[in-house]
């Protein structure tokens, strides 16, 4: 893997701007990856595509992680302060295409959510449906007692254990974090979205770049190309003369 530039992580922001929050990561990822149409990305289980979102988001940005989460007891904003090894889930089980279940009288065949399950789903479904849709489109055959059953009618509790078996086979793609309120003490556990706290940063990151492209284009008549050349603390440098 190349080291990323500023030239390739604003271009890649700009490409992201009209995309879905699902298709956003594969572009991200596409950076490095070599593959251009996303196609191999985009049929990444969701645990490996997040692995690969945390190593991208290491190399762009570093090991450190920041960000602020609300406390459910008393409503403090809470400062998260952690680094991708903490997040990064070790020796995770490898994942087959496809996995099989037996509980009681029956017997499911299935596969990993991937991100075009997720591109296909409808945002306006509530949490229910929505997992529900999913394991419609990750079921490959489900049998009770040797007959056909449709998705539909699975029975709740082996719709739940497909959901833990997925879970465990794939642990990369369901990260909680342990917080804990200073204020109250309220000990609670917050899911890390790995693709979605990426998107924050780079967007964040997108929007001071180019104020700080504006600004040394104004004052010394430089083009893009060659300020996003220049490396961070060049950048600054120049920033900091001006402001004198």
């Amino acid at each position: 893997m190349h080291a990323l530039t500023a030239t390739e992580l604003l271009g890649a922001w700009e490409r992201c701007l009209s995309q879905s929050a699902a298709r956003r990561p594969v572009t991200l990822l596409s950076l490095s990856d070599g593959d251009t149409t996303g196609e191999r990305v985009a049929q990444l289980s969701i645990g490996q595509r997040d692995a690969a979102l945390l190593s991208l988001r290491e190399r762009a940005f570093g090991p450190r992680m920041n960000g602020l989460a609300t406390c459910p007891t008393c409503g403090l904003e809470v400062q998260l302060d952690f680094t991708v090894s903490d997040v990064r889930v070790a020796d995770s089980p490898a994942t087959s295409a496809l996995h099989e279940l037996n509980l009681d009288d029956c017997a499911v065949t299935f596969r990993l959510p991937n991100t075009l399950d997720l591109e296909a789903l409808d945002a306006q479904a509530d949490a229910s449906a929505t997992r529900r849709a999913l394991l419609e489109r990750c079921l490959v055959s489900a049998r009770h007692r040797g007959r056909e059953m449709p998705a539909d009618q699975l029975p709740q509790d082996l719709v739940t254990a497909i959901s833990e078996r997925m879970s465990a086979v794939d642990p990369q793609a369901e990260v909680d974090l342990a917080l804990r309120c200073p204020q109250c003490d309220q000990h609670w556990g917050a899911p890390l979205d790995i693709a979605s706290f990426l998107w924050t940063e780079l967007h964040a990151w997108a929007l001071r770049l180019l104020r700080d492209v504006h600004e040394l284009a104004s004052a010394y008549g430089w083009p893009e190309a060659e300020i996003l050349a220049l490396t961070p603390a060049r950048r600054q440098a120049y920033l900091e003369l001006i402001e004198r």
